[in-house]
């Protein structure tokens, strides 16, 4: 059952998105070679609680960490580990948070120092092909609109590999309700979009082949050729004419500018 929300629970929503938004500039600002996952994964718990709200991940169905921090050929669902980053790397940062009982969660993927052309161009396609996504998330459309404009821009495109078995989703008071959100689709399918529906619209495009593999740990998710992946996640409300977008970009990437250690892949602006 699809839960619409109101404009007050929207902007409470928004209070919640904008606090992952913020605990991913944090990151941005200290990511380098030679620290470990674990440390991350430690300071955003601590900068969560700092602001009086709850990581959403920790013990969530088990889970056992406040972030999923997925480096080079892990898609998702990465746990964090004593493994210290090198250059050349590139980390996907996953948070969810509750706040005042309601859910963000989204994600960024972060280049330490220059991992080559090939996954430069990836982290750029895959920015921009959630952003061809937001763009069909109107009222009036349906779910397979943002499908079909994400597969379109990296399969069709670029020749990526778009991930099947793990899918955008539904957000508010649970961290994950419907309708789910594939990041591959036929135009005009699927269930139709409403004003009042906020997803979390998230492609997770491989490098090369689509198929993926879970690890005996029953999360790690990582590509079956080896090849790296990326994800960006946005929390979008779906309004009339043109989505608004919960979360926010822009201190992530001044942060990320600002940090000698990252390479950039700045997002388009929507029009």
């Amino acid at each position: 059952m699809i839960l619409y929300k109101t404009d007050e629970q929207v902007e409470m929503m928004r209070k919640s998105a904008l606090l992952v938004s913020q605990t991913l500039t944090d990151v941005a600002g200290f990511l380098k070679p030679g620290i470990n996952t674990l440390s991350i994964d430690q300071r955003v718990g601590e900068y969560i609680r700092d602001h009086q709200a709850v990581p959403s991940f920790l013990n969530y169905n088990g889970y056992p960490f406040n972030s999923c921090i997925s480096v080079n050929d892990v898609v998702v669902h990465g746990f964090p580990n004593k493994r210290e980053l090198k250059e050349g790397d590139i980390i996907s940062v996953d948070i969810g948070v509750i706040l005042d009982g309601w859910h963000g969660d989204h994600a960024y993927t972060f280049a330490i120092g220059d991992p080559g052309d090939a996954v430069m161009q990836l982290i750029r396609v895959t920015k921009e092909s959630l952003y061809k996504g937001i763009e069909k998330a109107i009222a009036g459309n349906r779910v397979g609109d943002i499908g079909f404009a994400i597969q379109e821009h990296t399969e069709k495109k670029h020749g990526y590999g778009v991930v099947r078995e793990l899918v955008g989703h539904g957000l508010g008071k649970d961290l994950h309700e419907d309708p789910q959100v594939p990041n591959y689709g036929k135009r005009g399918s699927g269930a139709k979009l409403k004003e009042g529906m906020v997803l979390a619209i998230e492609p997770m495009i491989n490098l090369g082949k689509k198929e993926v593999y879970t690890e005996d740990d029953g999360w790690t998710v990582r590509t079956r050729d080896g090849k790296p992946s990326v994800h960006f996640e946005h929390d979008v409300c779906i309004r009339k004419n043109k989505a608004d977008v919960l979360s926010d970009y822009r201190p992530i990437e001044a942060a990320e500018q600002a940090n000698a250690y990252l390479f950039t892949a700045k997002a388009p602006v929507l029009q």
